[in-house]
This record gives structure tokens, C-alpha cells and sequence, in this order.
């Protein structure tokens, strides 16, 4: 053994720590998720090492009475699906509001639609924590630091603005989890994909509790 170097005796060693690896993304995802600098403004690419697979977008089988097209929004389950029909819907994860009270529940439609939209916090947000809403009570215009994201579907109910909306986020990690606004976020990758698959006037059915 005296002629052995110290690399083939670590070799011999059975108490080496071994390498655990990364594990390694679907590329079906990596591309799903990735950057897209063809638009008004770049849309970064989403780290899915941050966010739980269970929210990334997915094709599942859902029963449901409501036709396809309609929107539902699972609040207590962090997910939106749309239906498709045929006992299929199209899921993706979703961020719901902290407070209960900001949550808006039952049924509406899509009243408007808006690529890169300007974003104004409502008065009880500037209420409630005006150091970090009151200097926007002017809005702030659409881009890549833009709360809402690159779009914004604005739910309707009898002809008027609930103040609900479904839009992406500057914080995608929130996936899956309940944060400060009372609106529903999903990643900027699922927010443009659902964007161009909903028309305005879809029914959207959201469930809380």
C-alpha cells in the first residue's frame, strides 16, 4: 500500500461522501417555461427548481358539469383549470390571496383582457400598507416589474368590475402558495398561455372554501 497515491486510496475509502446530482428537468418543461424575447417586453424564464411540479402546466382529467371553455378556480387546491371537455381540463398552479376577506368567490366573466397592463392598487391595499402601495396610487405602467405581469384577464360580474384579476407575477416562487393581494397569479409562461386560449365573456366559477 506504501505505493499508492492519494487519490486511489480515497478511491478505497468507504467513507467518501458521495455526489449527489441535481435532479434533472423534463426538457418538455425547461422549453415550456423558458425566456421569450419576442414580445413588447422579455419574459424571463420561470427556475422550476423553485416551484413544486404539481403547479407547472399540465393536462389532467376533470369531471365537471360546466362546459368547455368556462374557467375554474380552485382556491383551497392553488389550481385554475380550464375545461376542456370530455372529462379533461388543462391545470395550472396558481397563487391565491392571504386574506380571506380579499378573496372574491362565485361566478363571473371575463369581462377585459390586456397584454403588459398598467396596474393601480385599489384604496383599502393603500390602506392597509401604505408604504409600500401609496406610491403607486397613481399606477405604474406595464413591464417586466409590473405586479401583473405580461397579461391580465379582469373579471366582470353583472356588468361591473369585481377588482378581481388573473394575471402572472413578478414572483414566481408564490406558486402554490397564499400571498398579500387578493388576486390570482399564475407564472408569466401559464398567464400568456391562457391569455390566448379564453376569449372575453368566458364564464369563470371561483371556489373558495
Amino acid at each position: 500500500m506504501i505505493g499508492l497515491s492519494a487519490t486511489a486510496l480515497a478511491a478505497c475509502s468507504s467513507t467518501r461522501t458521495p455526489v449527489v446530482s441535481e435532479p434533472q428537468i423534463n426538457p418538455y418543461y425547461l422549453a415550456m417555461y423558458g425566456a421569450d424575447y419576442s414580445g413588447k417586453f422579455p419574459v424571463e424564464a420561470t427556475d422550476l427548481r423553485r416551484v413544486d411540479p404539481m403547479y407547472w402546466r399540465q393536462e389532467v382529467p376533470y369531471v365537471t358539469s360546466e362546459r368547455s371553455g368556462t374557467l375554474i378556480v380552485d382556491t383551497p387546491s392553488r389550481f385554475l383549470y380550464l375545461v376542456l371537455g370530455g372529462g379533461r381540463a388543462l391545470r395550472y398552479g396558481i397563487g391565491v390571496g392571504k386574506t380571506e376577506a380579499l378573496v372574491f368567490r362565485g361566478t363571473a366573466s371575463i369581462g377585459r383582457k390586456a397584454e403588459w397592463p398598467r396596474w393601480t392598487p385599489t384604496q383599502s391595499m393603500i390602506k392597509r400598507e401604505p408604504d409600500r402601495y401609496g406610491p403607486y396610487a397613481g399606477g405604474m405602467e406595464g413591464g417586466p416589474t409590473n405586479p401583473l405581469g405580461p397579461r391580465a384577464l379582469y373579471l366582470y360580474k353583472n356588468g361591473r368590475d369585481t377588482l378581481f384579476r388573473i394575471h402572472g407575477t413578478t414572483e414566481p416562487y408564490t406558486i402554490g402558495t397564499n400571498v398579500s393581494s387578493g388576486c390570482i397569479r399564475l407564472m408569466n409562461q401559464d398567464i400568456i398561455d391562457l391569455y390566448g386560449r379564453v376569449p372575453t365573456g368566458a364564464k369563470v366559477v371561483v371556489i373558495n372554501g
